[in-house]
């Protein structure tokens, strides 16, 4: 597939598009309490929706749109050889929009409800092999230096040294507890419970769940906050924030996924690009081991099974590969 050059882009719009748009994403920061992440999806989705519209027929306000128009738009995707994922959830955000314009009546009829969004592309998550998790746990800190830096050279600095056990931290935390990366940086020091090895994280729609982390994570965590994190911090600009950066505050969503990003790339696996293949990898590791899998459903903060179902997929491939390799008769 093409990349899409404009996904990252804010297209504009006339005024009288772009205040619905804006009422829109203050009624998801509000009332829904979506996250920035997801606000700037949709906004970018919408404006995208948006300027296709204002440049091809002139449409300059929502409630001048109709459904052969969105379907031109989307017939335009095909062409750009978008993927099918990043067009069904430009669908959806389009969907989302103008049923809301609807029930706030500024629409007459709701354009986008005869729109079919194509099938996304089932594809099953890189699961990372426990050696591979082994070496990278150990690793992980060894090959950045500031905020992810790369760094030949062992850690000599304390802040170096602070900067490496952070580094491991993020790793660690990320496996034992499958956070999303954006949940990870989220974390204040307030949400650790050592007692019961608990997390308390609020991931996708500001719900919360308590998620448990295990003995190893414990030990990094424990070094990290008794000796290093006072050698970065600035309690000011923290805010009680759990990872934080050489400037001393809250680490953000990029830096973090640079740490893992560049942990990942020294193992050599090209398939696994990012934190949520750590995420996939504990999914697939507790189902493998028996897990329930509405448990992992509820560790990992899913809306739907239907999520999580997908590592059982991953977990069958590995038992049929299994299969082939170790049964005589297979």
């Amino acid at each position: 597939m093409k990349q899409d050059t404009n996904a990252t882009k804010t297209p504009q719009l006339p005024a009288s598009f772009a205040e619905p748009v804006a009422d829109y994403l203050d009624y998801l920061r509000l009332q829904r309490g979506r996250s920035e992440n997801t606000l700037r999806a949709y906004e970018v989705d919408l404006r995208t929706m948006g300027t296709f519209l204002y440049s091809t027929r002139q449409v300059s306000a929502p409630h001048h749109v109709d459904v052969e128009m969105l379907r031109e738009w989307l017939a335009s995707m095909h062409e750009a050889q978008i993927s099918r994922t990043t067009i069904a959830r430009r669908i959806s955000s389009v969907k989302n929009f103008f049923a809301w314009a609807l029930k706030h009546q500024l629409v007459a009829e709701d354009p986008a409800l005869r729109l079919a969004a194509p099938k996304k592309e089932r594809r099953l998550p890189h699961v990372l092999q426990p050696g591979q998790i082994d070496r990278l746990l150990a690793d992980t800190g060894e090959h950045t230096g500031q905020d992810g830096a790369a760094d030949d050279e062992a850690p000599q600095s304390p802040q170096q040294l602070a900067v490496h056990a952070r580094d491991r931290v993020i790793a660690e935390l990320l496996y034992a507890s499958g956070l999303r990366i954006s949940e990870l940086v989220s974390l204040d020091v307030k949400d650790l419970d050592f007692s019961r090895r608990t997390l308390k994280v609020v991931g996708k729609g500001n719900k919360e769940r308590m998620v448990p982390f295990g003995n190893p994570a414990q030990r990094v965590l424990t070094s990290w906050l008794l000796t290093h994190r006072a050698v970065l911090v600035d309690e000011e600009k923290a805010q009680g924030a759990l990872l934080v950066g050489v400037r001393g505050g809250r680490l953000n969503v990029r830096q973090a996924r640079d740490v893992i990003s560049q942990a990942l790339k020294s193992l050599g696996d090209t398939a696994a690009s990012g934190p949520h293949a750590l995420r996939h990898t504990v999914a697939t590791h507790l189902l493998d081991g028996g897990a329930d899998l509405r448990a992992v459903q509820e560790f990992l903060g899913h809306a739907s099974l239907a999520t999580t179902q997908l590592y059982t997929h991953v977990s069958v491939d590995r038992l049929r590969q299994s299969y082939r390799q170790a049964h005589p008769r297979a």
